[in-house]
């Protein structure tokens, strides 16, 4: 049976993971503690890990946005999805301010995709697609601009 306190086995595993795909401090604590390491053992492995800049919740929170945003997933969506893999609030907004003009392009193009150019015929279909931009992940705002405003 390995010794679940071995720093060594721990760092092995986390770098592991990490060469798969980039993780957050948190995402990748909470694999290794899953995994019955000692929480100590992996804070202290984590913290070296992060000096070598292999863990970097900065690089994840960026890297993860563009994915997102290139599924069409709105801001709205992003922030909560990082926030529960442990990003702070502050990183979050820095790295969706690069952003910040083209939601009402990819909020377009995502309902253009699914919809089609053509407005909608009535206040039932406006709600359907109203919702839909909403669980993708668009603030209410952007969506009345294009869905309600007809200027």
């Amino acid at each position: 049976m390995n010794d679940l306190s071995d720093s060594g086995e721990v760092e092995a595993v986390a770098l592991r993971l990490l060469a798969a795909r980039e993780h957050s401090r948190r995402q990748l604590c909470n694999k290794l503690r899953g995994r019955g390491f000692d929480g100590d053992v992996i804070e202290v492995v984590l913290d070296g890990i992060e000096r070598t800049g292999l863990l970097s919740d900065a690089r994840f929170t960026e890297s993860y946005i563009e994915w997102r945003v290139g599924r069409g997933s709105g801001p709205v969506r992003i922030r909560r999805e990082l926030r529960e893999r442990g990003i702070d609030g502050a990183m979050i907004a820095g790295f969706l301010e690069v952003y910040s003009g083209e939601w009402q392009e990819l909020l377009k193009g995502v309902h253009d995709r699914k919809y089609g150019s053509e407005p909608a015929q009535d206040r039932k279909e406006l709600s359907r697609r109203a919702r839909f931009l909403e669980y993708r992940g668009f603030p209410g705002e952007l969506i009345r601009q294009f869905l309600f405003d007809f200027d």
